[in-house]
């Protein structure tokens, strides 16, 4: 998906490096995994062990605990089974992450029938990758160490190149497109959790998170509004003291800062499709 770019889920260890390569392919082993080359354990030490059982419980301890709580022992814990009994399932700590991170991405939901044109397409393309991130955050926290390479991440990639399929833009356009798009909905979904884990580690909420900074912000410009000018405007007209551009502005959907950067990101991408169509 989008993230690093292209795919939501493109990254940790998605290319060279996640783990040892394997025999023959000259994939990694993780990439080897998730796409079934390697041939999986018929029976492990401890009945009911199997690798989508491992993935799932370290899914379910990155959603409470976060990306970093995931060691083979943690997972190994919460199956009540031996860190070494995992390895006969999972090379590594890095090759769980790119099959916990497949697991979550999924594979991109139908896009509908009604969604035409390269715009709509891509719109609904990126909010569908947004909410998989927001159901997931800490895909964010992964670090992206290569293109999208697993297989519900080239589902992804090869749904955005799709929905690009009537700009007339050339195949290397198209994946500029991507990596620009996908960007933009990564770099969103990571602001919107750094500041909400910070309130929460405040004890806030954001209407009073965002009323402190604009206190904050007018007791440290007023001394100098010479100095500030911009700032002071700003702060004039109330707007970076509320919460979100709905209640300042009136905007209709609770969305619009993602809705606002995802436009004008599009119409940037349009004046590029305009200039290949001349």
């Amino acid at each position: 998906m989008a993230a690093d770019g292209v795919s939501a889920g493109a990254g940790a260890g998605a290319g060279a490096g996640a783990g040892e390569e394997g025999a023959g392919t000259g994939l990694s082993v993780s990439l080897e995994t998730a796409w079934g080359l390697r041939e999986r354990p018929s029976k492990g030490p401890k009945p009911g062990l199997s690798l989508d059982r491992i993935v799932d419980a370290g899914i379910a301890i990155a959603a409470s605990e976060g990306i970093g709580a995931v060691t083979m022992g943690r997972v190994a814990k919460a199956l009540g089974a031996s860190p070494m009994s995992l390895y006969r399932y999972v090379s590594a700590r890095d090759e769980l992450y790119v099959l916990m991170q497949d697991a979550a991405t999924g594979t991109p939901p139908g896009m509908p029938a009604e969604v035409t044109g390269w715009r709509a397409r891509l719109e609904w393309w990126a909010r569908a990758q947004r909410e998989v991130f927001r159901r997931h955050l800490w895909l964010v926290r992964i670090p992206i160490t290569g293109p999208p390479a697993t297989p519900h991440q080239l589902e992804w990639m090869e749904q955005g190149l799709a929905a690009l399929d009537d700009s007339g833009l050339e195949e290397g356009w198209k994946l500029s497109v991507l990596m620009l798009v996908g960007g933009f909905v990564r770099n969103e979904v990571t602001l919107m959790a750094d500041l909400d884990a910070g309130m929460r580690a405040e004890g806030r909420g954001p209407d009073e998170a965002m009323r402190q900074y604009a206190r904050k912000v007018d007791a440290l410009t007023s001394t100098a509004p010479g100095r500030f000018p911009s700032l002071r405007r700003l702060l004039a007209t109330g707007v970076l003291g509320v919460a979100d551009a709905e209640d300042a502005e009136g905007a209709e959907d609770a969305e619009f800062e993602f809705e606002f950067g995802l436009g004008r990101v599009l119409d940037g991408v349009a004046v590029l499709v305009g200039e290949a169509g001349r």
